[in-house]
């Protein structure tokens, strides 16, 4: 059983003490594939490091995270621009609008997402979508960049099911990941009414817990917690779930 994590954050600080064993729990469980979103140009060095400890296993994305777009914005997507321009890359995230912490830079993370699809486009790559607090402002933009060379995942999907309708229909399969466990998560209402071809799974770790680890370190591994919810949800056997989503993150990301 080949499983993918379309979504996770191993070079975190939160993992400094134990990151190969971490990581190690991981693969041992069938969890092969791990796709790296950034966030910005602090942490390059430390996603190229991981992606030379883990050859085979880690695939990096470029992106400059929304709460990361401050007044240096244009020197960090220069920063963006060069590595694109450096080497391969496997998406461009993960990029977007979070109105969570902060609403004062929203015409700036606005440019931002652009500019990121934009680029995505150039290179022929998925964008990874970070949406919080921000679904109109995030199908604003897409409307004005859709077409056939926009495509990708909408990261940890908490929408609902209209939204997720809408988000299918720019080319966006639905990240998945510990929401879908918790008692007051909504989405797990309504996600078999999904076909399961536009789900992915992913981790967002170290956040994002699923239950019963709620509230503690997310890793890598806990997303076979996910994976027995969606197995759940959809009535459909755990292999089978692994297949079709590790299917459709080779879609997305092209390996």
């Amino acid at each position: 059983m080949i499983i993918t994590d379309t979504h996770t954050h191993l070079y975190s600080e939160a993992f400094d003490e134990d990151r190969n064993e971490m990581i190690n729990r991981a693969i041992e469980l069938g969890v092969s594939r791990f796709f790296i979103p950034a966030i910005d140009s602090t942490y390059t060095e430390s996603m190229l490091q991981l992606e030379k400890d883990f050859p085979e296993h880690v695939f990096l994305m470029m992106g400059l995270h929304p709460t990361h777009v401050k007044d240096n914005y244009k020197a960090e997507l220069k920063h963006v621009e060069e590595q694109l321009a450096k080497r391969k890359f496997y998406a461009v995230g993960e990029i977007g609008i979070d109105l969570y912490w902060d609403k004062s830079t929203l015409d700036i993370q606005k440019r931002a997402f652009k500019h990121q699809i934009q680029l995505a486009k150039q290179y022929k790559l998925p964008i990874v979508i970070h949406c919080r607090e921000a679904f109109d402002e995030i199908f604003q933009v897409l409307e004005t960049e859709k077409s056939d060379d926009l495509f990708g995942i909408f990261h940890c999907f908490t929408g609902t099911l209209e939204q997720a309708h809408q988000a299918i229909s720019y080319n966006m399969k639905l990240g998945i990941g510990g929401v879908a466990t918790f008692k007051n998560g909504k989405i797990d209402q309504f996600l078999n009414q999904i076909n399961l071809k536009y789900i992915v799974l992913e981790t967002d770790s170290p956040y994002l817990s699923p239950a019963p680890y709620r509230g503690k370190r997310n890793e890598s591994a806990y997303i076979i917690k996910v994976l027995e919810k969606l197995s759940h949800i959809y009535n459909v056997p755990l292999d089978e779930i692994a297949e079709i989503t590790t299917q459709n993150s080779k879609d997305v990301f092209k390996i």
